[in-house]
């Protein structure tokens, strides 16, 4: 592997970083607000099945009293 001295490395990374297209404020806020509801619709579905298998496993152990 061919050594490159770090002021070409540097010099290099800064090439590839003017490469990026880096996403508008916009794109950024439609992002996150699909993030926060997603992450919330999973919350309330976890929830839910939660409550229904511990409402299943209650009925289940009270049956043998």
């Amino acid at each position: 592997m061919a050594k490159v001295n770090p002021l070409q490395f540097f010099r290099q990374v800064r090439q590839e970083i003017k490469k990026v297209t880096w996403p508008s404020r916009k794109e950024v806020m439609q992002s996150l607000v699909m993030v926060i509801v997603l992450v919330a619709l999973a919350a309330a579905f976890f929830f839910i099945v939660d409550q229904i298998l511990s409402w299943i496993v209650k009925v289940v152990f009270s049956i043998g009293e």
